[in-house]
């Protein structure tokens, strides 16, 4: 059984060689056929030469450099393209993912016959105010919005079946969600394993808080997309239709008022002055929007190749 260990990194020339040794020591102990791909995302250090010595000594590694910095959900892609392996590990390059606990995931995944093994940094050693407690929030609302029960989406070590990584597709920012992605597309075998977190040895963090704000809008798109991505006329239909009815009662309302009044001899204005008739109108021409939008996502959808619209696990 081969394993490939996907590593996407940014600026870590002075953890690479001690992560690779690392690596070696605990894969060649357990008699492992193994394999690592180092995605270089466009650093500036010497990351890359660091990397070219490494392959010039080892058959093993596979290397891809970016030419600027895409980002980790890029990374990670061009790295499962590059995997071979029958089970893929990620890993951060930054030494606070421990390669000891990749036989234990491994021995875990094939017991449990797992689709994904998530590891949960139950113990972390980051800033409390910065870190940990936006990490808590974010992956209590990725918990409620996905419907998985895992208590760290973004821990960067995490096992796959391969079938797994090479049925999605990780792209803009959802390295966070590769498993809700997987559970979108079938793959709902998923459990995590409490894994050590080691403190920062070199460097500093390339992540600041804009990564949680830019977490919660992807999770927001990914929930969207997973309910209505391929039914939009449910989402922007009936929101349509909605605001349209709405907006003609109330305007059926607001005529229907000013007509008794004019029958009764009643004061009463224009229509037009009445500030609720553009809000009942604003209302319809939303709702009619809205139903257009829909409409053309259908028809979207419809003129996909019929084979974008499921996957097939199995052919005999």
């Amino acid at each position: 059984m081969q394993i490939s260990i996907v590593i996407p990194l940014l600026n870590e020339a002075e953890s690479l060689t001690e992560l690779h040794q690392w690596i070696s020591r605990v894969m060649n102990k357990e008699k492992y056929s193994f394999e690592i791909v180092f995605v270089d995302d466009g650093s500036t250090d010497n990351s890359w030469d660091i990397i070219k010595q490494l392959k010039s000594k080892n058959d093993n590694i596979k290397a891809v450099r970016f030419l600027k910095n895409f980002g980790k959900s890029q990374a990670l892609h061009a790295g499962f393209n590059l995997a071979q392996g029958d089970i893929i590990f990620t890993m951060d390059a930054d030494l606070q993912d421990s390669p000891e606990e990749i036989p234990g995931m491994i021995k875990i995944l094939k017991e449990k016959n797992l689709d994904i093994l998530s590891g949960w940094k139950k113990k972390r050693y980051d800033s409390v105010l910065f870190k940990n407690m936006p990490s808590k929030l974010f992956n209590y609302a990725a918990r409620k919005t996905s419907g998985l029960k895992l208590h760290d989406f973004n821990c960067g070590l995490k096992a796959y079946r391969k079938e797994v990584i090479k049925s999605i597709d990780v792209k803009g920012e959802m390295h966070r969600y590769i498993p809700v992605l997987a559970k979108n597309n079938g793959f709902v075998r998923i459990e995590e394993k409490p894994v050590k977190h080691q403190a920062r040895k070199y460097g500093k963090t390339k992540f600041g808080a804009e990564r949680f704000i830019n977490g919660f809008l992807d999770l927001v798109s990914l929930w969207f997309f997973s309910r209505f991505g391929k039914r939009p006329m449910h989402f922007f239909g009936a929101l349509g239709v909605l605001m349209f009815i709405v907006g003609f009662l109330s305007a059926a309302y607001i005529g229907g008022a000013k007509l008794y009044k004019l029958y009764n001899g009643l004061p009463t204005i224009l229509v037009v002055n009445n500030p609720f008739f553009y809000i009942a109108l604003a209302s319809m021409i939303i709702g009619v929007q809205l139903f257009v939008a829909g409409f053309v996502g259908e028809l979207i959808i419809n003129n996909q190749p019929i084979e974008k619209r499921y996957k097939i696990s199995e052919k005999l």
